[in-house]
């Protein structure tokens, strides 16, 4: 079933719309649709515990379901799953008849399972996929070949994307197929250093569109101002990746609010969105405030398409 989001119906970017109290809190979000609902997950403001579950048939309006366990979480910690700290940028998937979740605890990744979205989210044998590394931000792709690739942020003096393909088991990568991505690049929108810190690249989610792959990620550190979304297009998985010479696509001069970044594509029928977060306000980061805002594919005289963002299209998502 396809649901028809009318824009003009929802409620316009701006700070003093909604109460704090209305505003979704969730950072690096997701949003995963399910038997004709969405569900929306995302890294809560800390301390973190865990991760919990919204759900809307709307897009707009969103409430912890009934069905959810413990307080509405689907995975919290100390409950047969890896991770005491630092829950972090979950993505939702479909895997042999089961709904799993990669997500970072410990600054590492782990992988869990559920029966549904609904959770609980548990793990047979409790451990990350790598202890002596430290890497965050998973995001898995299936191929139509039926090869499974890991896309994540690994800290080595800054934040890199990289991509291996994973074991058919998802217990771990295939460390010779380990792939660098992209890192940022220096005195380029991607490393304004408004915020001390190393360069920072993060939060990939990668979509296949008429056989061209699309990278979209973050970049700057997310206390910065200029937190914003770009992407990479390539022919393949693996690379080589170019950058849309547009870039950033979600910026804080687009939408008049600072840290809009990290986020995940929603391709729902026909219509496409990213939802993502920004700070609070211009003075405070915390809590990061969730948005989604429409995109859709522009045909150009190349044989790759550009992203177009609807920014007027712009909404928080109102929590209930």
């Amino acid at each position: 079933m396809n649901i028809v989001i009318t824009f003009s119906t929802l409620l316009l970017v701006s700070c003093s719309i909604l109460s704090e109290d209305k505003v979704a809190t969730l950072a690096d979000p997701t949003i995963y649709k399910y038997e004709g609902d969405y569900y929306l997950f995302g890294t809560e403001t800390p301390p973190q515990v865990g991760f919990r579950i919204y759900s809307s048939d709307n897009l707009e309006d969103w409430y912890v379901p009934e069905t959810a366990y413990e307080g509405g979480y689907v995975l919290k910690k100390e409950t047969q799953t890896y991770g005491s700290r630092g829950f972090w940028a979950p993505q939702i998937f479909e895997y042999k008849g089961k709904t799993g979740i990669a997500y970072t605890a410990n600054e590492r990744i782990a992988i869990a399972f559920a029966e549904s979205p609904l959770g609980p989210f548990l793990q047979q044998d409790v451990r990350s996929l790598n202890n002596d590394l430290l890497q965050i931000d998973p995001f898995l792709f299936f191929e139509e070949d039926g090869k499974i690739y890991l896309y994540h942020v690994r800290l080595r003096k800054g934040n890199h994307i990289y991509v291996a393909e994973m074991e058919e088991n998802l217990s771990g990568i295939n460390k010779e197929t380990l792939t660098h991505c992209i890192s940022a690049e220096k005195n380029t929108w991607e490393d304004t250093q408004t915020y001390p810190s190393v360069p920072v690249i993060e939060g990939p989610t990668l979509i296949k569109h008429k056989g061209i792959y699309y990278l979209f990620y973050s970049a700057n550190h997310f206390m910065s101002a200029d937190y914003a979304v770009g992407y990479a297009t390539a022919p393949s998985p693996t690379g080589p990746w170019t950058r849309y010479e547009g870039n950033p696509i979600i910026h804080r001069e687009h939408l008049d609010i600072n840290g809009t970044g990290h986020g995940d594509v929603l391709i729902d029928g026909d219509d496409m969105y990213y939802v993502f977060h920004t700070h609070a306000s211009d003075e405070e980061v915390r809590p990061r405030h969730t948005m989604l805002v429409k995109m859709r594919f522009e045909e150009t005289e190349s044989s790759v398409d550009k992203v177009v963002v609807d920014y007027e299209s712009a909404v928080y998502l109102k929590k209930n």
